[in-house]
C-alpha cells in the first residue's frame, strides 16, 4: 500500500489561490541508484546506502552525503518521501565492516572477564557498528566511560589480573594532556600489565570518520571557548543538533574504511591486547 505524508513544503506565495494545496510526499523505497534530490540543501545524488540510520547519496563526483529517512526530496520534481527498502534476505557477507572474515553459525560466547572501555555514547556506537561481530565471536563487552577522570576508581574497582584484561581508548590522548597524565597514573603499581589505556588524536570521535564521507573537505577548525560539536556543525552548514547530526555520521559509516588509521589501528590494538592467550 503506498502511503502519502504532509511534510515541511510550504504553500506557494505566487500561487492565486488562497488556500493552495500542499504537495504531498509519496512513500518511496531507496533502492540503490535511484536518484533523488534533497530539497533542503540541493544535493543531488543516487542512493548507494540505506538502513535505519537513514540514506547515503552519491553525486557525479563521487561526493557523498548522509540524510534521515523521511520526506524531504524530490524525484523528478516530486516530493517524495524515502523509505528502507524491503528486500529478501541477502547472501551472507564475504567480510564483515571491519574487514574480518565472518564467522558463520556461531554460538554466543560467554562473556569473558576481560573489557574494553570507550569513551563514551558515540565512541561505543561507532566501535559496535564496525566491530561488533567481532567482539561478540570473541565474548568482549565494550562499556561506556564517562570520562578520564573516572579511571583510577574504574581500575581499582575491576583488580585486573591474569585472565582479567582492561583495554580502554580515550579521545585526544596526545603528549602533555590531561588524558595522557591519567593514564600514565593509572597504569602504575600492582597489575598495570593487564591493563592498557591508548587513545586517539582527534577532539572527538566525530573526527576519527573521513570527512569526504559526510561530504566535507576536511574537520573544520573551532575556535577556543566555543563548544566543539557545536562549532563544526555551524561550520559546515548543518543545522541539526548534535544527537541528530551524530546519528547522520554513524549511517554515513559503512566499513572500516570509512575511518582515519589512526582510529582504526587503537581500537584494533585494545582488541588484540584483550583477546590474545592469557587474557581469557
Amino acid at each position: 500500500m503506498v502511503q502519502s505524508f504532509s511534510d515541511r513544503y510550504g504553500r506557494d506565495v505566487l500561487s492565486n489561490s488562497p488556500h493552495p494545496k500542499r504537495p504531498e510526499s509519496v512513500e518511496t523505497a531507496a533502492e540503490p541508484g535511484l536518484v533523488v534530490e534533497d530539497v533542503q540543501t540541493g544535493f543531488c545524488g543516487a542512493v548507494v546506502d540505506c538502513d535505519k540510520y537513514g540514506v547515503t547519496l552519491e553525486d557525479r563526483q563521487g561526493k557523498r552525503r548522509a540524510f534521515p529517512l523521511g520526506p524531504g526530496f524530490w524525484i523528478d520534481g516530486k516530493p517524495v518521501a524515502l523509505v528502507r527498502p524491503t528486500r529478501p534476505a541477502a547472501a551472507a557477507p564475504s567480510r564483515t565492516a571491519s574487514g574480518s572474515r565472518p564467522v558463520e553459525h556461531h554460538r554466543a560466547r560467554t562473556a569473558r572477564e576481560s573489557r574494553v572501555y570507550v569513551e563514551g555514547k558515540h565512541d561505543a556506537e561507532l566501535v559496535e557498528k564496525i566491530w561488533g561481530h567481532d567482539l561478540r565471536v570473541e565474548g568482549v563487552v565494550v562499556e561506556e566511560l564517562g570520562g578520564a577522570d573516572d579511571l583510577p576508581e574504574i581500575i581499582r574497582d575491576f583488580d585486573p589480573g591474569p585472565g582479567r584484561r582492561l583495554g580502554v581508548l580515550l579521545d585526544h590522548m596526545v603528549d602533555g594532556s590531561k588524558e595522557s597524565r591519567i593514564a600514565e597514573r593509572a597504569t602504575t603499581g600492582s597489575g598495570a600489565e593487564h591493563v592498557l589505556i591508548i587513545g586517539h588524536p582527534y577532539i572527538d570521535v566525530w573526527q576519527a570518520v573521513r570527512p569526504s564521507v559526510l561530504g566535507i573537505d576536511a574537520w573544520p577548525d573551532v575556535p577556543r571557548g566555543v563548544p566543539w560539536k557545536e562549532g563544526v556543525l555551524s561550520a559546515i552548514g548543518w543545522t541539526e543538533e548534535p544527537p541528530a547530526a551524530w546519528r547522520r555520521i554513524l549511517a554515513a559509516v559503512n566499513t572500516y574504511t570509512d575511518l582515519e588509521p589512526a582510529f582504526l589501528g587503537r581500537v584494533e590494538e585494545i582488541i588484540d591486547f584483550v583477546t590474545s592467550p592469557g587474557a581469557a
